[in-house]
Formats: C-alpha cells, sequence, structure tokens
C-alpha cells in the first residue's frame, strides 16, 4: 500500500478554475483542496462556480453535482446524506463537520472545503483514518461481562441507568473532533486516543451492563492515552451532533481518581 502522506513542506498552489454556465443565475466559488499521490504533484486548490439556483441546500450536494458534472476524478466519501454515517466530515470553511449537514447559505464568500486536517490524505478530501480506527479497537467497544447473560439472552437496564447513555452513544465516529484536537495533533501517533475514542470509552465505562470497569480504566490510565488532554475544548465546539468529548474526558478523569481515594 503506498504512503499516502503529503509532499513535506507542502502548500496547495492555485489550481483550474472552472466557470459557471451560461445563463447561471446564483452562481457561488467552491474552492476544493485537490491531491493525488499518484502524480507526486504538490496539492492545489481548484475553484468552480457553480450555480447554485439548479443544486441541493447542502455542501455534499454541491460536492455530488461538481463530480457528477463537472470534473468526475473529484474523491470525497459520503454515504447516508442524513448526518448518521460520519463519512462525509471534512473542514468547511475553517470548521470540521459533515458536509451533508452544513447549509451552503450559513457561509459568507467563497466555499472552502479542505479533508480534516493533520491526518494523512489519501486523496482530495478523503484522510487515512487507519490510525483512529485502531485506537478505537484498542478500547475493545462491545460489552464485557463475566456474570451469565439471562435466559433469555437479553441484559436490561433501568430507565436511570440507560439515561447515562445519551450524549455518547450518538457518537458517530466521523472523528471531525480528534481532527480538530491540538494535542492530538501533537501526540496521536505516541498513544493520546484523542476526544472521539475517549467519548467511546467513558460510553462503556457507564454502561450498567458491563463488568469490566476496573479493566477498561486501567487501559486508560496512563500519560498519553488519557491525560494529554489538556480541555482545549475545540472538540466539543465541533461536534456536528452537539456532543461534549471534553466533558466525558473530565468525567473518566475523575473516575480514576475516585477509585484510588
Amino acid at each position: 500500500m503506498a504512503e499516502f502522506s503529503l509532499p513535506a513542506n507542502s502548500v496547495p498552489s492555485e489550481g483550474e478554475h472552472t466557470p459557471a454556465p451560461a445563463g447561471a443565475k446564483n452562481v457561488r466559488t467552491i474552492e476544493i483542496y485537490r491531491f493525488d499521490p499518484d502524480t507526486g504533484d504538490n496539492p492545489r486548490i481548484d475553484k468552480f462556480d457553480i450555480d447554485l439556483a439548479d443544486c441541493g441546500p447542502m455542501v455534499l450536494d454541491v460536492l455530488i453535482k461538481i463530480k457528477n458534472e463537472v470534473d468526475p476524478t473529484l474523491t470525497f466519501r459520503r454515504s447516508c446524506r442524513e448526518g448518521i454515517c460520519g463519512s462525509c466530515a471534512m473542514n468547511i470553511d475553517g470548521t470540521n463537520t459533515l458536509a451533508c449537514l452544513k447549509p451552503l447559505e450559513d457561509i459568507k464568500g467563497d466555499v472552502k472545503i479542505y479533508p480534516l486536517p493533520h491526518m494523512p490524505v489519501i486523496k482530495d478530501l478523503v484522510p487515512d483514518l487507519s490510525t483512529p480506527y485502531a485506537q478505537y479497537r484498542e478500547i475493545e467497544p462491545w460489552i464485557q461481562a463475566d456474570t451469565a447473560a439471562p435466559a433469555n439472552g437479553e441484559r436490561l437496564q433501568s430507565v436511570e441507568d440507560r439515561a447515562k447513555l445519551d450524549g455518547l452513544w450518538e457518537c458517530i465516529l466521523c472523528f471531525s473532533c480528534s481532527t480538530s484536537c491540538p494535542s492530538y495533533w501533537w501526540n496521536g501517533e505516541n498513544g493520546y486516543l484523542g476526544p472521539a475514542v475517549l467519548l467511546q470509552a467513558y460510553r462503556w465505562l457507564v454502561d450498567s451492563r458491563d463488568e469490566a470497569t476496573g479493566k477498561r480504566l486501567d487501559n486508560l490510565e496512563d500519560p498519553f492515552r488519557l491525560y494529554r488532554c489538556h480541555t482545549i475544548l475545540n472538540c466539543t465546539q465541533t461536534c456536528p451532533k452537539g456532543l461534549n468529548p471534553g466533558k466525558a474526558i473530565a468525567e473518566t478523569k475523575k473516575m480514576i481518581m475516585e477509585r484510588k481515594l
């Protein structure tokens, strides 16, 4: 497999500018980061003048329009179009978010679209998420229990215990939060799990059906895995689902301290 990192010290150059078709009524300029590792060229910024009178309202709509009608080589991830799968996470107008949930009308001036920051780029707007997914596997995100399951196989929760998972289970692993976190930029490859994975870890720590709390806390109590969070809270500010990874990380630290008392 090829190495998909960007060329060292590369700065995107000015690329092609595709004008809008004749008779366009509502033209906006869309600036898109382009990078193809197969060419060996530095990244570039291509500009497309698009008639939004003939386009859906979201950033993902304009990307699909460009790919279908203007430049079929444009590469990006997408799937559900409903903010559920997390596939279309990218940096839009300077903020990490989901292209399917970002209205074009909320963006002033040219629409600037980049891949998630500080990640190797496979092509164009597609980041290599191998590292965060490997870190997700490290927290063993499934129920672990030594006691036998009930006869019907279903481990029940009270309404109160189930409510503890609200604000956690909704995470779609788009990694908008982790890639907005300076601590993750600096320490991700050194072991810091980042806000997305740590929020997922806390989701299992507070699940009343899980019996591996001690093991999970032992796994997290490490100078890098958990404690490289410095409560910058970019993660909470950028989460497209309105979740609070910073709070989940703080609660995890609190659980570790309380069991030592």
